[in-house]
This record gives structure tokens, sequence and C-alpha cells, in this order.
């Protein structure tokens, strides 16, 4: 019964939506191709299931659809509609689908609890609307970090009565072995595993005193750290593998010497930058995010997270397969794309980065509240990569890089420091060398201009707009038929992948009415861009960090067109809209426990983007070395959240056989008995030095200072703490893996112990 209303309904808003097209009223950039032909309807039906992969020699839970990840390739044909029909065959999961970068009715954006009702165990879903653009896009799952296990795939709208010519999509993804919602949870307790996994492949991506020494950057590492940064990395998250259309190599056998093909590159991934480079010499970049551009020769480029690109190349010789290599921007690793059929021509594999000149340079741009300083460079369109600093194949020795900027007539000004362009003979695409062939001028009208400025720090895992995540606003709201225009600046220290759901969007790069047509802009840390959108669609549309941890860690807004109708599928939209919110308010839990000859000391939390419930304990095996327990409920405030606003209890007893102390404070020292609440605040210092400083309902001081999880080399770690009660501790602690660690210390009360550490 539902299946049969669906269609009728969906057929229903497909024509409606086809009417409004005939008027005229079509979202910018899209386009119904003229001439004679009579549209078909294309059908699929996909059904999604659980299945288990095996890509590192274990066996894994992940989703396909048709038995097949990546999801199967869905064709089309410009001026034709889309049939989709989508069955959910799971025992317990909801799922979703979203149509990335097509122009829709609202009603199947596929969000779920936003746009689209979600897809439930045993459901089926209908989507059908007209298909009113060509080019090069993807579907994924919108539903929790589906799409990190398995749920994306290529959608291509092929031009009408066009010149055939050889084709091949590429889908770009990571695989890893850790559960994805273990991934993000991680992330949220600032755990740096994926650090130390990603040093046996690539040394020095820990970046631990050890390794700074070695490479001659000790200042550079304590400037960093007394400026409260952590260490410097290009991507949150270690990966067991990258793939191309599921596999670490794909193979294009059935090309042949002089062939002149499209390569559709999809990057489906999760969380990952991939750079993109042929074995035989230039690609020419013809069109990104479905939208055509003026052919651009290069030797490379970066892909975004959900960023499309074709690019066109030619095969010299026959005999030979020439590498297309998609190599991850932390270089741990790669895959590969074989056009042609014999030997193989490899692509220059990229160097491994040199992480400390890239904390050098951040050092520099970091002021000491945590906000950054471009220095008046005007930093856009990607044109200055401040981690060009970092790439071996760009900025060799310094007498190299000056030479090759002075060739270019330029002066080692801060510009031209971080232009790759000018630095080497590599030609690099950056935004402000895409052009459209056809005009993208905006329509005389009203104009809204916001200003986005995105801010996140990685102690907590917290990613926002204007410092408040999407749970934290209200809709943004436009109006039909208004001009919109973002101003985005990043003033966090990752790149963020911005994507407007139903839109395309024109990027402001100096190109006039040619401005490109995009749907996901990467910004860059400093950057300052500008993208605009006609407003001609209706409902709520998601603004968001396609970095899938970033946009559930709250980096999101949703635009609201006014007068929108009410949505038959979500017929109680305040329950909608407060379950589209859960995920950005969920609450994470990480535990820490050591198991010693001495006593069980450890720690828990529980906490959500903003609060925090702690607890501590310290319980040693005699009445000697007693027993200490603390609770701390509280706050973060901050951009940066270096301040924790907290109350609390706190007891311990313990029989120790000496009178009475005093401590800093000149109060009566309770280190061997108390039973108190407190309220207090935690700050972080520079080093990383946090200050604990409380007041108890007894009205007792009590200050401590303590640094946790100093790396002192990629699997070593120091733990310290001393405080106003003449209290202090000394830890050493060795990382096994992310669950298990050996550790000895020393405690005033409990003394030298030795035992294990367990990390959950």
């Amino acid at each position: 019964m539902r299946l049969a209303v669906s269609i009728l309904l969906s057929a229903g808003l497909a024509l409606a939506a086809q009417g409004q097209a005939a008027q005229g009223l079509r979202p910018l950039g899209t386009s119904v191709p003229k001439g004679d032909f009579t549209p078909k309807v294309t059908r699929y039906e996909l059904f999604i299931s659980d299945t288990t992969v095996n890509y590192t020699g274990k066996e894994r839970k992940a989703f396909a659809v048709n038995g097949s990840i990546p999801m199967p390739t869905l064709e089309f044909t410009e001026g034709d509609t889309a049939l989709i029909i989508v069955h959910n065959v799971m025992e317990r999961e909801e799922t979703s689908l979203h149509w990335h970068g097509l122009i829709l009715p609202n009603e199947y954006d596929g969000v779920p609890y936003l746009t689209t009702a979600p897809i439930r165990a045993g459901e089926t879903q209908v989507y059908k609307f007209p298909l009113v653009q060509h080019g090069t896009y993807w579907y994924h799952s919108h539903t929790g970090t589906q799409e990190q296990n398995g749920m994306y795939g290529a959608l291509i709208i092929h031009k009408r009565s066009v010149a055939p010519m050889p084709e091949h999509v590429v889908v770009l993804s990571e695989w890893t072995d850790m559960k994805p919602n273990e991934v993000h949870r991680r992330l949220h307790a600032a755990n740096d595993w994926s650090a130390i996994k990603k040093h046996r492949i690539r040394p020095g991506s820990v970046q631990s005193y050890s390794d700074a020494i070695k490479a001659g950057a000790l200042g550079t590492k304590l400037k960093n750290e007394w400026k409260r940064m952590n260490a410097m990395d290009v991507s949150d998250v270690y990966y067991d593998a990258f793939l191309a259309n599921g596999v670490r190599e794909d193979e294009v056998p059935q090309l042949k010497a002089g062939d002149r093909v499209r390569v559709r590159i999809i990057n489906g991934s999760a969380s990952t930058y991939f750079w993109i480079s042929y074995a035989s010499g230039k690609m020419d970049v013809v069109a990104s995010d479905g939208a055509d551009v003026e052919p651009v020769p290069v030797d490379r480029f970066i892909m975004g997270i959900a960023e499309t690109y074709d690019v066109i190349v030619t095969i010299p010789a026959d005999s030979t397969a020439y590498e297309l290599l998609a190599t991850a921007e932390d270089r741990t690793r790669s895959a590969s794309v074989w056009l042609g059929n014999g030997i193989k021509q490899l692509a220059a594999p990229l160097q491994p980065l040199k992480y400390f000149e890239g904390m050098k340079m951040m050092n520099g741009m970091m002021k000491m509240n945590g906000d950054l300083d471009d220095m008046g460079m005007n930093m856009s369109l990607q044109q200055m990569d401040m981690n060009v600093v970092m790439y071996p194949e760009i900025t060799g020795p310094e007498k190299k890089s000056k030479q090759k900027a002075m060739e270019h007539g330029e002066h080692m000004d801060h510009g031209s420091m971080y232009n790759s362009n000018s630095l080497s003979d590599i030609v690099t695409l950056n935004y402000s060398m895409l052009r459209s062939p056809t005009s993208t001028a905006l329509p005389p009208g009203p104009v809204t201009e916001l200003r986005f400025e995105l801010t996140g720090n990685m102690d907590h895992y917290v990613w926002a707009i204007n410092n408040k995540t999407v749970s934290e606003t209200d809709k943004i709201l436009i109006h039909k038929g208004e001009n919109v225009r973002v101003i985005l600046y990043n003033n966090s220290m990752m790149r963020h992948p911005m994507h407007l759901h139903g839109h395309f969007f024109r990027v402001v790069n100096g190109q006039g009415d040619h401005a490109p047509l995009k749907n996901v802009l990467d910004i860059m840390p400093m950057e300052t861009d500008t993208i605009e959108f006609l407003g001609t669609e209706e409902g709520d549309w998601f603004f968001h960090c396609h970095i899938l941890y970033h946009m559930m860690s709250g980096m999101g807004r949703v635009f609201s067109y006014a007068d929108a109708p009410a949505k038959p599928e979500l017929p109680l939209p305040k329950h909608a809209w407060r379950t589209f919110l859960s995920e950005d308010k969920e609450w994470h839990f990480m535990g820490m426990s050591d198991f010693a000859n001495n006593g069980i000391d450890g720690e828990a939390m529980l906490m959500s983007k903003r609060w925090t419930l702690e607890g501590e304990w310290r319980l040693g095996y005699t009445e000697m070395h007693g027993q200490e327990v603390e609770t701390h409920f509280g706050r973060y405030l901050g951009k940066m959240q270096w301040w924790f606003i907290n109350a609390g209890i706190d007891w311990r007893t313990r029989t120790h056989g000496e009178g009475p102390e005093e401590n800093l404070f000149s109060q009566g020292n309770t280190k061997d008995s108390r039973s108190v609440g407190h309220i207090g605040f935690r700050w972080t210092l520079p080093m990383l030095v946090k200050l604990d400083a409380r007041i108890d309902t007894d009205g007792r001081l009590r200050a401590q200072l303590m640094r946790e999880d100093m790396p002192l080399t990629p699997h070593l770690r120091l733990d310290a703490m001393v405080n106003s009660d003449y209290e202090y501790m000394g830890a050493l602690r060795y990382v096994f893996d992310k669950t298990w660690a050996f550790r000895t210390h020393y405690d005033s009360d409990m003394g030298f112990g030795v035992g294990v550490t367990l990390t959950y």
C-alpha cells in the first residue's frame, strides 16, 4: 500500500516540477535540452542490505546496494525522468539516499527528518523526478555513518546528442576496519591512535618530541605546544585502504593508443582529500561538480570530499597502461586506475609530508587566543596553500624555491611563498582557474548577504559556524526570487568542503559573469571565499561540511524558504526537526583505567558538544593507600573550549599516620580525609598544562597543575601532576594499540606502581 501511494505521490510531484521547468523557473545553471526528442523514464530498483567485506584480511560489517560496494552506477540522459525504487531489506536499521548535486523537488533530497522520511527496515521509498541537468554526480546515505561503510555510488547524467567518446567513472573512497561510530567517538575524546597508526607507514606523523629532535625542530615543537596546539595533521582518521571503484587498483584495459578518454572522478570518501595525477602528463579539467568549465590543462589537483571533476586524458601508446593516481592528502596510501593495457607506466608518487615545516608555518599563523592571522594576505580560492611548505615536490631546498620564484619575476613575499604555481613547474589547479563557458550572472533583484566564520577545535572535536553548531541556531530564512550571497571565512586549522543541497552556486573568482558553478566549495584555513545563488526552490535545504565527522559534530546550517508548504511525508514537523538535530546533540562516552600492583586509578567522561560529566578514581588496595573519588559536571566555554566551569563532589579516606598539615594556602590539609562539594574552573595554559582551581563547601582552596599525554616518542607518553596539597604524580605510558598500554608511575600517596592501562 505504501509503495502504491508513494508512486502516485511521486508522479504528481514530478509532473508539478516539470510544469515549473516549462515556465522557466529552473535553478541557475541547469537546462532542459532543446530539440526534438521523446523523454523517457529510466528506472532502477535498489536493494539496501547488510553485508560483510574483507579489505585487510578481517571480516567487517558493511552496507551494500544490489550486493555492490560502491553502489551501482546510475546512468541517465538529460531531459528524461528518473524513477528510482529503493528497498530497505535490512533487518533493523533505517536508511536514506541523498542525490548529491541534483536539482530536484525538496521532498526527494534524502536528508532524513529534514526533507524526506527515513526508509525504515522492510520499507520501500520511490523517487521520481525530471533530470534538468547533465554531469557527474553521486548518491549516498545521509543516515549516521552509513556512507563510511559502503553506501556511496556514482550518478551520471549524459548530455543528449553529443559525439561519443570513451568514458570511465571512478569513485574514490576509503575503508577503516574500525567501526565508524567508534572512529567518531574517539575523535571526540582527542584520542591520537590514528596518528600512531599513520606513523607506522609515514614516520613523523605523531610529531613526538623524539621526532622533533631527529628533525632538528625541537624549538618548533615547543612553540607549537606553547600556543596550545596539538600535533600538525592534514586528516583526522587513519584508513586501512583507499579504493577506486571498490578496489585498490582499478583497470580499464580496453583503451588504446590515441584514445582521448573522459574520466569522471568522484570523491565519495567520508573524510579524505585526494591528490589526482596522471602518468602521461597533463589532464584537461572540463567539468567540476557536474557543471562544465572551459578546459584547464593541469598536472594535478586536489579533490575535496564530495567534489567531482571530469578530466580528459590521452592514451599515448599501445601495450602500456598509464596510471591515474589518487593519493590521500596525508600521503599514507593511494589508489590507482590503470588506463590501457600492457606495461604499467607509474605516475610519480608523492613523498612524505614535511610535518615540522607545516608546524612551523602554523606557529607563525596562530595567535595565542586560537584565532588565525593571515597577515594581510587575503587568501582565497586555493591560490595560496599554506600546506605547500610540507610538499617536497614543490618546496625543496629553500634556495631552489626562491630561485624558481625569481624566474617567474616574483619576490618571495607571503603570497608567492605559498603559491605552488609560483614555486614549481608543476601546474596545480585552483578555483581561480575555473571559468564557465556560459554566463552565470545572477538576475537583478534583492540580495541577502550572510557571513559565516568556520570554527572548531580538535580537543573536543566541535566544528561550528560562527561558533554555533546546527542545533544551536535557527533555520536561515530566505525568499524565492532573491539572490543569496554567502561570505565564508575559515578560522580553523582544517579544510572544510562546504556543500549546499539542491542548488548550484557561483564561486566568485574573478571571472565576472563566467564564474564557475559548483555545489561543493573546499575552503582552506585562513581563506575568505564568496559564493552566490538564486533562490529558486522551496522547503529546507542543508548546507554543511561534507567531512562526515565534521557534519555530525555540528558544522552546518539549514536554509529555509519562506512560505514553504507542509511535507505530507513528515506529518509531525516539530518531532522531525528535533530528530534531525539529535545527531548534533549526541553524547559520547570514553573511559580509561590503570590496573597496577598498588591500586586502580582511572577516569570516565560522558560529553556532548559543550557539557561534560566526569568521574575520577584512585583506589588503593590498603588503608594506607586509601581511596579517592571525584566528579565534575560542567560546561566548556569559548571557541577553543580552553575554559571548563564545573561543580562536583570530592571524597577520600586514607590512613597515613601523620599529623595534620597545611596546604599551599595555609589552610588545613585534608588530603587524608574529606567529603565535600566544590565549584571551580579548569583552564588550558600554554604547553597544554591544565590549571584546575576550586573552592569546596568547607571554604578550602585547592589548585592543581597537570599535563597529560605528552608524546615523548610516538608510543611513549608522559603524565605529570602537582597540587596545592603537596601531592604529586609522574607516569610513563607505552601505547600498544587503541585499547592497551603498559604504565609505570609514582604517586605521592600510593607510591610506585606498575600495570596495564585499558582505554575505551
